[in-house]
This record gives C-alpha cells, sequence and structure tokens, in this order.
C-alpha cells in the first residue's frame, strides 16, 4: 500500500495508546481515558513512504508522530470517532508536517526539517529567584537537521510558548521548529 502524499504507518506494538507504566514489577493504568493526548502512542512504524519521496526516511524506520494521530475521539453527538489519519484495522496515513523524529531500526534518532529537539538544562547560579529546577527558555541541543549555525550539543534559547514537550528514550526534550531558536549560548 503506497499513497501518492502521506507516510503510511502503523502503532508501535499495534497500541494507539500508551497509557500502561510499570512501577516496581507492577503495571499500572496512568490514564483511562481515550481523550487524554498525554497517553497517546507517538511511535509509529514506517509501512510506505509517499510515491517519489526521496528523503532520508525509509520503510520499517520507526517515527515520532503527533499526538492526534491514533487517537481516539468523541464528536458532538457522543459517538467515539477516530483521527483523520485512520485507513482501517492498524493503518494509518499521516503528513510530512506530522513527523518529527526519525530513525533506521539500528540508527539514531533525526529530526527531519524544519524540526529540532532541546533538551532543557538545570537551573543555572543567579542572583535572581524564579521558581523550577530548569532554566526558562534555555537548553541544549539533541536533534537536528543538518545546520551550519546550530548543531547537536549547543546550548540555545527559545521564544516563549514554542516548546512542545516528549519523552523520548525516557528523556524529558522540547519539540519546536528551528526558526523559534533564538540565541546559540
Amino acid at each position: 500500500m503506497i499513497s501518492p502524499h502521506y507516510f503510511v504507518v502503523t502503532p508501535m506494538n499495534g497500541q494507539r495508546y500508551d497509557n500502561i507504566r510499570d512501577y516496581g514489577g507492577k503495571e499500572f493504568i496512568i490514564s483511562s481515558s481515550q481523550e487524554d493526548h498525554t497517553v497517546t502512542n507517538r511511535v509509529a512504524v514506517v509501512q510506505s513512504v509517499p510515491i517519489g519521496y526521496d528523503g532520508p526516511i525509509k520503510k520499517d524506520d520507526l517515527v515520532i508522530v503527533h499526538h492526534n494521530v491514533f487517537r481516539i475521539y468523541y464528536d458532538m453527538k457522543g459517538n467515539e470517532r477516530s483521527s483523520w489519519n485512520h485507513y482501517k484495522g492498524d493503518v494509518f496515513m499521516i503528513e510530512h508536517e506530522q513527523l518529527f523524529l526519525y530513525k533506521s531500526p539500528d540508527g539514531e534518532w533525526n529530526a527531519p526539517y524544519p524540526y529540532c529537539f532541546v533538551e532543557p538544562v538545570s537551573k543555572m547560579e543567579s542572583k535572581v529567584a524564579t521558581l523550577g529546577v530548569e532554566e526558562h527558555l534555555v537548553g541544549t541541543i539533541a536533534f537536528i537537521p543538518d545546520n551550519k549555525l546550530i548543531k547537536k550539543g549547543d546550548m540555545v534559547s527559545f521564544i516563549p510558548e514554542s516548546e512542545y514537550e516528549f519523552s523520548i528514550d525516557s528523556r524529558k526534550l522540547y519539540r519546536m521548529k528551528i526558526k523559534n531558536l533564538c540565541l546559540k549560548l
């Protein structure tokens, strides 16, 4: 199955939701709501790429997708619905803009243009008291497409409200567009 415009994917392990956590050898359901976007599965396996696509993403690569791709919701009449991305069974179609990271089965995560991922940094010494344990609007580049100005490991600042939190390999990362990076520190 190949689409002229969309990546065809299936959810990792066939699960639409990632709402079970292991604590001390016991499994706990952390959310039972289908509408809770924080526990939708964001990892997919690529089944096919769009016709004519010549980018780095290939069949069988893992991809991190938008939280609404696999989500189930209720319409205005209370009827259960799948996202528009759902084709049938566990097959979904996604646009390039809904794909945030990719990796081959034996490779490392990579960010496709225009996205990058920033890891927040711990609070720096400052004479001004602020709340929280992380430095506000500051982090280090975890994943970024090839870029002549900014590379992996660089400390950057980003504009407010541009970050969207993800958990990638048990690391808290912020996804944002490269254009939202405002300073290299």
